[in-house]
């Protein structure tokens, strides 16, 4: 059943529905290019909070309704609230959606059906996967208005080559989903009409992990990439002595030593 969120007297913002084990997100306000407002992001960050906690849930995609992905943040609720305080307000809430959406221990994943500019660009990068449609494009194009996409640098920068990145921020200028694949942005490209079953692809073969595995390791991923090098071998080395002494560890061992599917009770 597909959940409306934050509903308001035109249409829900968010859509949510869950769908064997895997969550599905939807943007909801195609009429703005799905902009990313106060109250949409306050919206994303709780659902995935809700996720994070949700035992049944095993996978999130994030998706969006209408040619536009995501054009980034809402110029025109921030112009109708020009003061320190609410930039502010609005900066520090999207920047702790985007940690909650890192932090949040189950694989996140971005279904791209079109652009996804400045923020939504970084929200792109953030999610952990992401699967765009060949005609999708992809911006940080705050320097033609004379905004400088600081605060979707952090992602992108974390993403992509530093060469690719300074281009993608000094120029502005849309880079194609085939350009944004080889850059390292996303990681499949495919036909408009494969999207959903390339996602569905993906999210299958993640659910049929061992869901402590998998939050282990997404967790020692953006840990590590963090660190020097001494470190990251050493903190790497304490995260696989508890992942080795986890019951699934045992189970998946017994399994392929035995040639048989694993049965993963998540402990």
């Amino acid at each position: 059943m597909t959940q409306q969120l934050n509903k308001t007297d035109e249409a829900p913002l968010l859509l949510r529905h869950n769908t064997d084990g895997v969550a599905h997100l939807t943007l909801n306000r195609p009429e703005a290019r799905n902009a990313l407002s106060l109250e949409l992001m306050t919206a994303l960050h709780r659902e995935i909070d809700d996720i994070a906690r949700d035992t049944t849930i095993r996978a999130a995609v994030i998706a969006a309704n209408g040619p536009v992905f995501c054009s980034g943040h809402d110029l025109r609720q921030i112009r109708s609230n020009r003061n320190r305080e609410y930039y502010e307000k609005t900066l520090t809430t999207c920047s702790n959606m985007m940690l909650a959406t890192m932090r949040c221990p189950k694989p996140v994943i971005a279904r791209v059906q079109g652009t996804a500019s400045a923020a939504g660009c970084q929200l792109v990068a953030t999610c952990d996967l992401a699967v765009s449609a060949k005609s999708a494009l992809f911006a940080t194009p705050g320097v033609h208005i004379g905004l400088f996409c600081s605060t979707p640098m952090v992602a992108l920068s974390r993403n992509i080559g530093r060469k690719e990145a300074m281009e993608m921020l000094l120029l502005g200028e849309p880079v194609t989903a085939e350009r944004a694949r080889e850059i390292g942005l996303i990681n499949r490209v495919v036909a408009n009409e494969d999207l959903d079953d390339t996602v569905k692809e993906m999210t299958d073969t993640i659910i049929s992990k061992s869901p402590l595995t998998l939050a282990i390791g997404k967790e020692a991923f953006y840990r590590q990439i963090e660190m020097n090098i001494e470190d990251a071998y050493r903190y790497a080395g304490d995260v696989m002595v508890r992942n080795m002494l986890a019951e699934d560890a045992d189970e998946g061992i017994d399994a392929f030593l035995g040639k048989r599917a694993p049965i993963w009770h998540g402990k």
